[in-house]
């Protein structure tokens, strides 16, 4: 049987491969496969929070959404009164401008919030402070989420997700 079927190789879970020194944040943890300049400052914010209580929201390079979906997304993080991190791509919004979020929600948020344009996700999903990860179920999300023992709270846009 075995002359009909190809050799089968398992791969995966590569982010345990790497391994960051503890508080290193000049150092890329990452393969260098990011086409965007990451905000590795946001790493720094990090370490002034307490342990497991950031949430992370990060949904990936492809996914669009509407201005309504912003606009839920950022008071469903604010009414949360959780601190939190969140990654809104230039382009994020599906109507192709960049994605404005209401200076009510700004204000309010100030003291717990950050939201960046890219970071370091393996970094910071290896970091103390983050105790949940907001995902878009992407494959590398997934597995890096996994490999950093962080749960997730999953929102699916496509169907390989």
């Amino acid at each position: 049987m075995s002359d009909i079927l190809p050799p089968i190789y398992a791969i995966g879970l590569l982010p345990l491969l790497r391994e960051a020194g503890a508080g290193d944040h000049a150092a890329s943890t990452s393969a260098g496969s990011s086409l965007s300049k990451e905000d590795r400052a946001c790493l720094y914010w990090l370490d002034g929070r307490r342990p497991n209580s950031v949430v992370f929201a990060s949904f990936g390079s492809l996914v669009k959404l509407s201005g309504e979906q912003l606009g839920e997304l950022a008071w469903g993080l604010a009414g949360s009164g959780y601190e939190f991190l969140w990654v809104i791509r230039s382009d994020q919004q599906a109507t192709g401008g960049a994605a404005v979020l209401p200076p009510e929600f700004l204000a309010e948020t100030e003291a717990r919030g950050r939201v960046t344009s890219w970071c370091p996700q393996e970094a910071v999903l290896r970091h103390q402070s983050v105790g949940a990860f907001l995902t878009h179920c992407g494959w590398n999300s997934m597995l890096e989420s996994v490999c950093a023992g962080v749960p997730m709270l999953c929102w699916p846009f496509a169907a390989d997700q």
